[in-house]
């Protein structure tokens, strides 16, 4: 299937109600896992890329970095039967997402979450006039997540406000809204019980009536966390999102599930073990290979949760 917009999927998801999955990818290994995954789950894929990931692919050039990731998403999706779109994750700085428009992106997000509310407003208003232009969709967000993500990094959390939330979408005409009701970015989202406010979530759904955003939505798989630390990892104490949690947020209204860190932690571990066992091999290709193998399950069992596995 072609290379579809942002809008196809997200719109769907909105109107029968489930969610869909947003996976970060740096490079070659993490596409393969996640369309592979895509694939044999019959789901939609939503592809996302950080402004590091941007920068890492273009060797520092950013509209080398963004053009590449486009190329290698748009050459995935033409060789599939289900419906792939790529989109960039917390947009800071405008030559990034202007380098995702005149990539060909599907949409872009800008983050200007941490900026007072009317210069929040003001910045994203610019944005979607831009992107709308040439037919590129539009993700904001509104309330701040703690914690540290690439480009990401916030010291405390403030929760959404419902009420602003509908003023905020009315006067940008944003397509997507992330609004933040209580996780957080990271590996270490929470110390004891995840708790989210999903009466604040309903709320906020009711009154912009768009697809809404789960950021800082991975839930860190134990036995992940237990394979890295059991061969020299160091991450005690990692906790994420429950799968319980995530059904209950795609029924108040998200459709759109961000998820990066359970991608890491997998594939690091994985490849921590390859490494471990197999002290001897030097084709990256044959280590690599369990690595992208374990992500694509991990991919599978979140398209399942959130309801976009045979949705395609």
């Amino acid at each position: 299937m072609p290379y579809v917009p942002t809008k196809e999927i997200l719109g769907d998801a909105h109107a029968k109600v489930y969610g869909v999955g947003a996976f970060n990818i740096n490079d070659l290994e993490f596409l393969q896992a996640v369309i592979g995954a895509g694939a044999e789950e019959s789901s939609p894929v939503l592809i996302e890329v950080s402004e590091g990931a941007i920068k890492y692919a273009g060797y520092g050039q950013v509209q080398r970095g963004a053009d590449t990731l486009y190329a290698m998403v748009k050459q995935y999706a033409d060789t599939v039967k289900i419906p792939v779109a790529l989109h960039l994750d917390h947009g800071k700085e405008f030559k990034y997402v202007m380098a995702c428009i005149k990539a060909g992106f599907g949409s872009v997000m800008i983050d200007a979450s941490a900026l007072p509310y009317e210069e929040n407003l003001k910045e994203t208003l610019r944005i979607v006039e831009i992107a709308h232009a040439v037919g590129v969709s539009v993700e904001a967000e509104l309330g701040t997540l703690k914690g540290i993500e690439d480009n990401v990094e916030a010291a405390e959390s403030i929760l959404v406000d419902p009420v602003q939330a509908e003023d905020f979408v009315k006067r940008t005409r944003v397509d997507y809204l992330a609004p933040a009701i209580g996780t957080s970015h990271g590996a270490f989202k929470f110390k004891g019980e995840a708790k989210l406010d999903l009466q604040r979530l309903k709320r906020v759904k009711e009154l912009t009536g768009i697809p809404l955003v789960l950021h800082g939505a991975s839930s860190v798989p134990e036995e992940m966390v237990d394979l890295a630390n059991r061969y020299g990892g160091k991450i005690e104490g990692a906790k994420g999102v429950p799968f319980e949690v995530l059904k209950e947020c795609v029924e108040a209204g998200i459709n759109k599930v961000n998820t990066d860190t359970d991608l890491r932690i997998t594939f690091i571990a994985v490849l921590r073990k390859v490494l471990i066992e197999k002290p001897g091999e030097i084709d990256p290709r044959k280590l690599f290979g369990p690595a992208i193998e374990a992500v694509k399950e991990i991919v599978k069992a979140r398209m399942r949760v959130l309801g976009s596995s045979g949705r395609a």
